[in-house]
């Protein structure tokens, strides 16, 4: 709300502010019910004591190509045609695993806001050491 420095008032940062603040929280609560991707932040432990930043994406990627292959908690597969509207039919019956992410070898990532040249960089590197073969 300043389009210069001369009108900037005590009031006008503080409302800033607590925008920033505000949209924090938003972005927080939003992934509050996730389980697995529900915060960047890790606070270290008692015999590392450093705190560490992880990012999303980063998150994402490594749970796309762990070699280990667990069910994603919080990546879901959406079924798209007929054939796997059936399979998810029946899963309710039998026990039908649901394709992983990692299991095709073309992934499209996308990101609401963008990204920046680093992350792609990120991004690129982990696919290239955990799961070579990948675009």
């Amino acid at each position: 709300g300043c389009d210069s420095s001369l009108n900037l008032t005590s009031q006008k940062a503080t409302d800033a502010v607590d925008n920033i603040f505000r949209s924090l929280r938003d972005i927080a609560r939003a992934r509050m019910h996730m389980k697995q991707f529900n915060s960047i932040h890790n606070a270290g432990s008692n015999t590392h004591q450093a705190a560490s930043y992880k990012p999303l994406l980063k998150q994402v990627v490594e749970e796309i190509c762990n070699p280990e292959r667990p069910d994603p908690v919080d990546i879901e597969h959406v079924s798209s045609g007929l054939t796997d509207l059936l399979k998810t039919g029946f899963s309710m019956f039998m026990k039908v695993n649901r394709p992983h992410p990692g299991d095709h070898p073309l992934l499209i990532i996308f990101m609401v806001g963008g990204v920046t040249v680093s992350e792609v960089k990120m991004v690129k590197d982990l696919v290239a050491t955990r799961k070579p073969g990948t675009q």
